[in-house]
């Protein structure tokens, strides 16, 4: 039987404590991700969960007279229109963010 411990260790034997830095270093505590992109992420799972299923109920007795069948489709429509919406948000975002790093490279150039 082979086994992944060195020769002469236990697992049992504590383990070295680790060195102390001599001089406490500077640590970013930002968050990794933003906190508009976090909101706007709620935003949309709230839309995609409400969504839909209000569509459903809304429609399947005021517009469709009881035909589940056309009330699901809308549901199932609304659903993709809010997915849309996310993807279309995000890549506008993501397109802001990019013109601004090559504002921001292109200025560093002008210098």
């Amino acid at each position: 039987m082979t086994s992944r411990r060195p020769h002469g260790q236990s697992y049992a034997d504590p383990a070295p404590a680790p060195a102390s830095p001599s001089a406490p270093a500077d640590s970013d505590v930002t968050p990794a991700v933003p906190a508009p992109v976090i909101y706007k992420l709620l935003a949309f799972t709230a839309a995609m969960v409400f969504g839909p299923i209000g569509m459903y109920f809304l429609t399947v007795e005021s517009i469709f007279k009881g035909n589940p069948i056309f009330s699901g489709i809308t549901a199932a429509v609304t659903a993709n229109v809010v997915l849309f919406a996310y993807i279309y948000v995000a890549w506008k975002e993501d397109q802001g963010d990019r013109l601004e790093e090559e504002a921001k490279r292109k200025g560093k150039k002008a210098e």
